[in-house]
């Protein structure tokens, strides 16, 4: 039996625990029985016997937990084999202070949580420390499965760098500029009223969002890499008259992320518009140039609910397929 605690409960730990739920039969088939032993959030916890579709409905209908004790309680000392960490993102210590726990009592930890750039190596020297693992694939890309194909597929190959796009609220403005050529505040303030721009929408359109998810591209690749050393600018000063020049000349305009040995870089660049990367809308996508495969292509939805928790699943099967 997999005994698995939730360490955040908004809306992608609702997500996991609603596809733990809806796909219990699949998931028991792949990778055996589990029980979710314990979840936690700001709000309170619960841990013991209980109904994980009674805690959703109480979750949604409370916007709360039942009990008292606080998340950190819950990591140091209930027992579980697998943390689901899908926390705020932090970038200092406290971010990771969940998964330190786990890793440091011999658990694995799945997480969303792109904090992990705060101490990448550091985490990674733990897990193999303490014989466990850590899994990140819903860290990048949402469900664009760019982690595992790095770590698993490609992993006996020389990878030579990833470019990519990597934000999908940035990549839906400059879509819009591209096709409407309407000004970039007129389309960020659309973008916040639809939900898809964040009401601070700073470390979207600043490119510091991309900036954290290189981190993890980039160490996963071989690269150390902390934040302070990515190049970052952001598309705030992108203009429709820029869409309209780089058009001409068969390009356009999008939000790159880029590591390789010679550059750790997220900066708005001139891409062709019969390039994979010109891709539109919120979709998140990367190429990733290897010694003998070539150049692989790989895209997908860069956030959402459901995407993210089906990444997270994702670990949990790779965690546990040979059970």
């Amino acid at each position: 039996m997999i005994k698995i605690a939730i360490i955040g409960f908004g809306t992608v730990g609702q997500g996991v625990a609603e596809l733990l739920v809806s796909k219990k039969k699949e998931i028991e088939k792949k990778v055996g029985e589990f029980k979710v032993v314990a979840i936690a959030d700001l709000t309170g916890s619960i841990s013991g016997e209980f109904s994980l579709e009674e805690v959703i409905e109480f979750r949604k209908r409370t916007g709360r937990l039942p009990n008292n004790r606080n998340a950190i309680e819950i990591a140091e000392n209930e027992d579980y084999d697998v943390m689901i960490e899908v926390t705020t993102t932090r970038l200092d210590e406290s971010g990771i202070a969940y998964m330190k726990t786990a890793l440091n009592k011999g658990a694995n930890v799945i997480t969303s949580n792109k904090s992990i750039a705060v101490d990448f190596n550091g985490l990674m020297k733990l897990a193999e420390k303490k014989n466990a693992k850590l899994m990140y694939e819903a860290t990048v890309g949402g469900v664009m499965p760019i982690i595992r194909l790095l770590n698993s597929y490609l992993a006996l190959c020389d990878i030579l760098g990833v470019r990519g796009i990597l934000n999908g609220t940035c990549n839906y403005i400059l879509t819009r500029m591209e096709e409407e050529k309407l000004p970039y505040n007129q389309i960020l303030s659309e973008a916040q009223e639809m939900g898809i721009a964040e009401a601070n929408p700073k470390a979207d359109v600043e490119g510091i969002d991309a900036g954290i998810k290189l981190v993890i591209l980039a160490n996963t690749i071989g690269i150390p890499a902390k934040f302070e050393d990515i190049e970052i600018t952001g598309i705030n000063n992108i203009t429709p008259q820029a869409f309209s020049v780089a058009m001409a000349k068969g390009y356009t305009i999008r939000l790159i992320a880029e590591a390789s040995k010679r550059s750790l870089k997220v900066s708005p660049r001139l891409v062709p518009l019969n390039s994979p990367l010109a891709i539109k809308g919120t979709m998140n996508a990367a190429m990733i140039k290897t010694d003998t495969a070539g150049d692989i292509f790989v895209a997908g939805r860069g956030a959402g609910k459901f995407e993210t928790a089906t990444a997270i699943l994702s670990d949990l099967y790779e965690l546990f397929r040979t059970r």
